[in-house]
């Protein structure tokens, strides 16, 4: 069966941990098949909240180590679906 994986990172202040964040990111890109990721943004005011929304493709074991590594990350908090085609 095969498995589609879908990950929502909140990442409470990005001011502080979207460093750290695109980095575990881009070390794991061969394994995000699609991004989203998006914060309120108005005339007066840009969310130090955002989200972003990940695809994962690839090895099981490959996505379980990206999961784990945005787990270590302090700040951000991260939820899992999972969809067996």
């Amino acid at each position: 069966m095969k498995e589609v994986r879908i990950l929502g990172i909140l990442i409470t202040d990005r001011i502080k941990e979207a460093g750290l964040t695109q980095k575990t990111l881009s070390e794991f890109a061969h394994v995000i098949k699609s991004r989203l990721g998006f914060h309120e943004v108005t005339e007066a005011v840009c969310s130090r909240v955002g989200i972003i929304v990940l695809q994962l493709t690839g090895s099981t074991a490959e996505m379980d180590k990206l999961e784990a590594a945005l787990h270590k990350i302090e700040g951000i908090e991260v939820q899992k679906m999972l969809f067996e085609l």
